[in-house]
């Protein structure tokens, strides 16, 4: 089973348009530093959000900026769900940086304005139960199609970030499993329809965490699933990682142990709409874990971060690498960056799968 996984990981939709970021970072990574304006300070890309120091306040902090596209195809069929997560998505970046939103803007092409209408409805609902305002954007009803783009501002005044797990920390899975999959794609939905007053203070157990120094490193769980959303944490921060997949919370009407395809679906495709990736201090993970678990959520330790610079994943009586930054990089952003392999995507480390 664990071979099987980790080949559909070199091979996973969502780890192969990941890669894709590599070739930006060659060409736009100069430009993150501009002294003139952020006072000499270094903008890092690989992160949820773009963090700028905020010299303007007084007591410091940074201005949090994000945007997310929606793929076209999850647009067509889901117009309304789409304008939602437009919304949900760069809400969940914000937080998962340790910050709280303050507005989005969008752009949103359409072949008409009545085929725009299901999309606006989606944003209005989601800017409604997160409590973020829609204050502006663009808009052309003269397109072939329908597209859309999000962007947000948010504010942190302490900062969680891809780049700081260390060896030796915890890494923990928050996810809430109190949601659905949504009938054409691999969204678990636990937000429509659910209370927005508890929606928000789900999360805001992220920023909570940050300003009590109880967490190391984040990440939001994306469309690379909990797997290459943990290898982005894990290029970012130069760092190995040892995870049990049997620990990672799942669901329990997918039977995850006794199917492969539900395995997998869960752990490289699945995005939910509250799922976080934690580094944190051995000593601090009792808190953090209580945090969760008092609102609801699934919070599990699912492995520890090392300094392999490896993925290694663990499952009953079966290990194996899965991962290795020292021969390939994903998204291009990590402390040190080698060429990303010319060879097939299909072809995984199923050599090193061991027995115990």
């Amino acid at each position: 089973m664990l071979a099987t996984l980790i080949s559909a990981l070199h091979s996973a939709r969502g780890i192969v348009h990941k890669r894709d970021i590599a070739s930006v970072m060659q060409q736009l990574s100069s430009t993150a530093m501009l002294p003139q304006r952020f006072g000499g300070a270094e903008v890092r890309n690989g992160d949820d959000c773009a963090a700028i120091p905020d010299s303007h306040s007084i007591n410091g902090g940074w201005l949090l900026l994000a945007i997310e596209g929606l793929l076209n195809e999850f647009v067509a069929v889901e117009p309304w769900f789409a304008g939602y997560c437009g919304v949900m998505v760069n809400v969940s970046d914000i937080y998962a940086m340790g910050g709280r939103p303050l507005a989005v803007v969008d752009a949103l092409w359409s072949n008409g304005n009545v085929r725009a209408q299901d999309i606006l409805a989606g944003m209005h609902a989601a800017a409604k139960v997160y409590g973020v305002p829609v204050v502006g954007g663009h808009s052309n009803a003269h397109c072939d199609r329908e597209q859309l783009s999000v962007a947000i501002l948010g504010r942190a005044s302490q900062l969680l970030t891809s780049f700081d797990a260390k060896p030796g920390d915890t890494l923990l899975a928050a996810i809430d499993l109190r949601g659905r999959y949504r009938e054409h794609f691999s969204n678990w939905d636990a937000s429509s329809g659910s209370d927005p007053m508890r929606l928000r203070g789900d999360l805001e157990v992220l920023p909570k965490l940050a300003e009590d120094g109880l967490c190391r490193a984040a990440k939001d769980i994306s469309q690379a699933g909990i797997l290459g959303t943990l290898l982005m944490l894990m290029e970012c921060s130069g760092i190995g990682a040892s995870i049990d997949i049997n620990a990672i919370p799942c669901p329990a009407e997918l039977e995850v142990d006794n199917h492969p395809d539900a395995l997998n679906r869960w752990l490289l495709q699945t995005f939910p709409s509250y799922g976080f990736l934690l580094a944190v201090a051995p000593n601090d993970k009792a808190k953090v874990l209580a945090s969760f678990h008092a609102r609801g959520l699934a919070c599990a330790q699912i492995g520890e971060c090392d300094g392999s610079r490896q993925l290694q994943l663990r499952s009953v009586d079966e290990h194996g690498i899965a991962w290795d930054f020292a021969s390939e990089n994903l998204i291009g952003c990590g402390p040190s960056s080698v060429q990303v392999r010319s060879t097939s995507l299909l072809e995984p480390a199923t050599s090193e799968i061991l027995h115990a």
